[in-house]
């Protein structure tokens, strides 16, 4: 069992000579202390009970022996924070999972050509290189030119193929930036930046809510779907109709949308009937590749 911290703070103050009343000391390791004699019930008044600690040495073996918790203030503090390592932790409460800890946090970033970003105040070129992604962790310090276009890529293949999709992008310097592993991260870096922001992800009612809901709610116009112009086409020939039947009831309401390329799609999506998955845009490229288009 691990002690919760609303718990650890009201024994932290019957630690410092506090007298608890026992209406808000219902806990089973508070009835374990009593039982044990670390805590004592006082009566106060005819009705009052309270709770007090006599021996604080006592207090602190008690929490030593059967949580690990070598210094409860320090304990809380650490259960206050918004960060906190493993290693900190076991330190701490010697039990590294005394709290949910984020070990691994940031997201994968890739590009056509190199790009020019600070990264702590440092220059930094991330650079294109086959098989391999370059993995922002300090995002919150990671800043790209504003005249770079970040594209956030939905599907992992997608991400992985990115040079037969060059074709889709002419004319901007796009940094490509992947929605997995899916976190609050790559939102929270998309607010603090001036970038604009294209999202890269399905054609189909779920892409869209994703798009809404995940984006465009937190950047507003700053933030734009990505369609191609030929999605039409695409639709009605690559297309999947059990794709739209399983995601009609994620279709938005096209009367609470302003953005009107948006709009369009829905419309497309409803008069062909289908969904489309990005992943035919790989495709799509190695085709006109071999084409020597």
């Amino acid at each position: 069992m691990k002690l919760p911290l609303h718990l650890a703070q009201r024994l932290l103050e019957l630690a410092e000579g506090q007298k608890l009343p026992s209406s808000r000391m219902r806990h089973e390791v508070i009835s374990r202390l009593l039982a044990d004699g670390v805590l004592v019930r006082q009566i106060q008044g005819r009705r009052r009970t309270v709770y007090c600690v006599q021996d604080r040495e006592a207090l602190s073996a008690y929490l030593s022996n059967h949580f690990g918790i070598n210094d409860l203030r320090t304990y809380i503090l650490s259960l206050e924070q918004d960060t906190l390592t493993r290693a900190e932790a076991v330190g701490l409460a010697s039990d590294s999972k005394i709290r949910r800890v984020r070990t691994f946090k940031g997201f994968p970033v890739s590009c056509f050509e190199p790009i020019e970003t600070t990264l702590r105040g440092e220059p930094v070129t991330v650079r294109p290189q086959p098989g391999l992604f370059t993995f922002i962790y300090e995002f919150e310090t990671f800043l790209p030119s504003p005249d770079i276009t970040i594209v956030g890529i939905e599907n992992p293949e997608n991400f992985r193929f990115l040079e037969t999709q060059k074709y889709l992008f002419p004319g901007i310097r796009p940094l490509f930036v992947s929605r997995y592993p899916q976190s609050s991260d790559l939102v929270r870096w998309l607010q603090s930046i001036p970038n604009f922001y294209l999202h890269f992800g399905d054609f189909d009612f779920a892409g869209i809510s994703i798009f809404l809901n995940e984006y465009r709610k937190h950047l507003g116009t700053k933030a734009q779907f990505f369609i191609p112009g030929t999605i039409d086409a695409l639709v009605r020939k690559y297309g999947n109709r059990k794709l739209y039947n399983a995601q009609l009831h994620q279709a938005p309401d096209i009367s609470a949308i302003d953005d009107p390329s948006i709009i369009g799609l829905i419309s497309i999506l409803h008069f062909h009937k289908k969904g489309l998955e990005q992943e035919i845009l790989i495709n799509q490229g190695i085709s006109a590749d071999k084409a020597g288009i």
